[in-house]
């Protein structure tokens, strides 16, 4: 059984997208970008049932996204950051995960407006640890 969870994660395939931001930061502009990556894991539930039974097995899944960012200053200085999130999209399929993974694949595909959402808000909420890391690598080199 984990044989076909194993091999049900790696067919599922990942979304992923790109934001750039810049600004001025210490008379040095700043280069970010965020690359997000939105990876479904699967579960496989229930069982297969006798003939003329209702069957239970079924797929669930949830893909979670993670964010890595990167920012280099003109200055020299470099920040990086894996910033880790909740799940964003989930489902449920019937049958075997290793015989839904495409359709899994598509699913989550087709979350990539939430995903560029997501990856623009994580900027948001960034700016000020980004700072603060620039702050310090800063003093660190004067």
């Amino acid at each position: 059984m984990l044989t076909l969870i194993a091999a049900a994660l790696l067919a599922a395939p990942a979304a992923a997208d790109t934001h750039h931001e810049q600004f001025d930061h210490g008379g040095a502009r700043v280069h970010v970008t965020y690359h997000g990556q939105l990876k479904p894991e699967l579960r496989q539930v229930g069982a297969a049932s006798a003939p003329g039974r209702p069957a239970t097995l079924q797929c669930r899944w949830q893909a979670r996204v993670t964010v890595e960012r990167s920012a280099r200053a003109t200055a020299g200085h470099v920040a990086t950051r894996r910033i880790d999130a909740p799940v964003l999209v989930t489902g449920h399929r019937p049958g075997w995960c290793d015989t839904q993974a495409a359709a899994i694949g598509a699913e989550v595909a087709a979350a990539s407006d939430r995903l560029r959402a997501h990856l623009v808000e994580v900027a948001r909420r960034d700016r000020g640890v980004l700072v603060a890391e620039l702050e310090q690598a800063r003093g660190r080199n004067s």
